[in-house]
């Protein structure tokens, strides 16, 4: 490779914007370097001992009037310290309408991953929900917003579905023809895709923030606790051990259920699907995919009402936290 190609590798950058993490994904070295931030926030009230202890843990912080606004992975420990619940900058896979810091504590997380890299001009692709099967579309300004803010950062900007992303980061053995599933926090975003053209894109109104804030409901547990027990003992295993876990066990499939039936109606509506040579690869990505057992779990409920599409099989990304950003650096690459 030479010496410009090394260079313009470098200045692509991944970004996915979700609702529970940003990740960002670029080259360096010539291998992957990805970071990730909770898009997260909790305040904390002001005093120099918290402030130097912040500074010397390297924890991101900002100071405002009388409060210390705490962002990224360790919001949540001091949420769940204090009793708290953390603040979200997005909802429901947009931009949090009742949150005024939102677009503010986006760009300071990203500043934080940057890690003293300013931005000078790099390609970036970001990542946007696609439109819902169902209710409004807000996506239009969540969009804009997000653009026009990275763009006055110094970035030169584009955007791609968080589906297709999944494609673009785990289906180049079929050349980038299957189907891409992102179980977010705020969303689930689907995409068929053929020969890297989108030829179905959508997005259903439930994900991580659904499941945690139901269960949370019905056992009486605070939703950043049962985030953390999510993400760190749940599984699909077939033994349930307590009322938490039977209750993250009932709205994961509930979540399921739900994007099953979209693929279903989709597929089966359409007037547009190509004639595939071959059964297509599902892959399944996110943070709401990480427990053991989902992808089992998936095709059970898939196989249990037929499906219109022959397929070859469904499997969980390798990385499902960062898949979104590395398909949106693949992105970022191949426009160069």
């Amino acid at each position: 490779m030479s010496g410009d190609s090394k260079k313009n590798n470098n200045a692509a950058i991944g970004l996915d914007v979700g609702t529970s993490r940003i990740v960002m994904a670029k080259l360096s070295g010539g291998e992957n370097r990805v970071r990730s931030q909770l898009n997260a926030f909790v305040t904390v009230p002001y005093s120099r001992m918290t402030e130097k202890a912040l500074e010397k843990e390297g924890i991101p912080y900002t100071k405002r009037d009388e409060e210390l606004i705490v962002h990224g992975n360790e919001s949540e420990h001091f949420a769940d310290l204090l009793g708290l619940e953390t603040r979200r900058p997005m909802t429901g896979g947009i931009l949090n309408p009742a949150e005024p810091e939102n677009s503010d504590v986006i760009l300071r997380i990203v500043d934080s991953l940057l890690e003293d890299e300013p931005p000078n001009g790099q390609l970036l692709y970001f990542s946007v929900p696609a439109p819902p099967l169902e209710g409004e579309d807000n996506i239009a300004f969540h969009e804009a917003t997000l653009r026009d803010l990275l763009s006055r950062r110094g970035f030169k900007v584009e955007c791609i579905t968080e589906g297709l992303a999944v494609v673009y980061s785990e289906l180049e053995n079929t050349n980038y023809t299957g189907i891409g599933i992102s179980f977010g926090g705020g969303l689930c975003n689907v995409c068929l895709s053929y020969l890297a053209v989108p030829v179905i894109s959508f997005s259903v109104p439930k994900g991580g923030d659904f499941i945690d804030l139901n269960a949370a409901a019905v056992t009486g547990e605070r939703a950043t606790r049962v985030r953390i027990e999510k993400e760190t003992a749940f599984q699909y295993n077939g033994a349930v051990s307590g009322k938490l876990h039977q209750a993250l066990a009932v709205y994961y499939d509930n979540v399921i259920q739900a994007v099953v039936d979209g693929l279903r109606e989709s597929l089966s509506s359409s007037r547009s699907l190509p004639r595939f040579r071959q059964p297509v690869p599902i892959v399944l990505s996110g943070g709401t995919a990480h427990p053991k057992g989902f992808a089992q779990r998936f095709e059970n409920v898939l196989k249990s009402g037929g499906f219109p599409i022959p397929y070859s099989g469904i499997t969980v990304a390798k990385d499902p936290l960062h898949s979104t950003a590395k398909g949106a650096l693949v992105a970022a690459l191949a426009d160069q």
